[in-house]
């Protein structure tokens, strides 16, 4: 609709903490491009502002995103884009070096589960809905979920959700490791924040430099998974199941993949 509110990705101040709110709500905040450049921008604010020593990562609305537009970043219309300058939303190319809470609810798909993952505690409402769904659109994760679902629940659980590519809920995630506390719907950012303060009341050095060391137990691993994700894109985007997942989104219907 021509009234229709943009969407954006906006940051504000709480003493140490900076707050980024993901806002399009009326699309169940789905991601374009440009709110993506925004989170990237506010990320970086947080990383290199010493006055600035935790995040916190939430959205409006009933949902945290529903993922990409898919059509506005692998559409035949859609531009290429160049690296991210700053902080990448996913840690990929470049992590934020001081600590991220995300706060989560209802619909939290695809790149909404990898920008979860790129931060460090997630707090989930009662109602929050997962599904890396990438297989089901003739694709593959690219952000990190092939990697780092391994680290948080191991190979079984990781191998299942990602290839079955199920929907699950709040008591899931918290079993297998996906997020670390379930609260009731509507206190997801307000716990959020107060754990952000109880990480924000300890010396801001030590806080770095714990996600540092710990940190450096993974990255070794985490390079390997971020090589592959050239080798996922060249065998997995220009594909003919690529297209009819993109087709099937946008027509609403279940699609046909023919494995090509």
């Amino acid at each position: 609709m021509a009234d229709e509110k943009p969407g954006e990705v906006r940051s504000e101040r709480v003493g140490r903490i900076l707050k980024i709110t993901i806002d399009n709500a009326e699309r169940r905040n789905a991601f374009v491009p440009e709110m993506m450049a925004q989170l990237s921008a506010a990320l970086t604010d947080l990383d290199e502002d010493p006055d600035l020593w935790v995040g916190v990562l939430c959205a409006e609305g009933d949902h945290f995103t529903a993922g990409l537009d898919m059509p506005k970043f692998f559409g035949p219309t859609a531009e290429k884009r160049a690296p991210y300058e700053g902080v990448d939303p996913f840690g990929v190319q470049r992590a934020c070096r001081k600590p991220l809470v995300t706060a989560v609810q209802g619909i939290t798909f695809t790149v909404g589960i990898e920008m979860m993952l790129a931060g460090d505690i997630a707090i989930a409402a009662d109602n929050v809905r997962f599904c890396q769904m990438e297989p089901k659109r003739g694709i593959a994760p690219l952000a990190g979920a092939h990697f780092r679902f391994l680290s948080r629940m191991g190979w079984g659980d990781a191998m299942y959700h990602l290839l079955v590519a199920d929907e699950f809920g709040a008591a899931e995630a918290l079993r297998i490791g996906l997020v670390q506390e379930v609260v009731p719907l509507g206190q997801q950012v307000e716990r959020a924040m107060r754990v952000a303060e109880l990480i924000a009341a300890n010396a801001p050095l030590g806080t770095q430099v714990t996600k540092r060391s710990a940190r450096r137990y993974v990255e070794a691993a985490e390079a390997a998974g971020i090589a592959a994700i050239a080798d996922i894109r060249a065998t997995v985007l220009d594909t003919n199941d690529a297209k009819e997942g993109i087709r099937s989104f946008v027509e609403r219907r279940a699609a046909v993949f023919t494995g090509s």
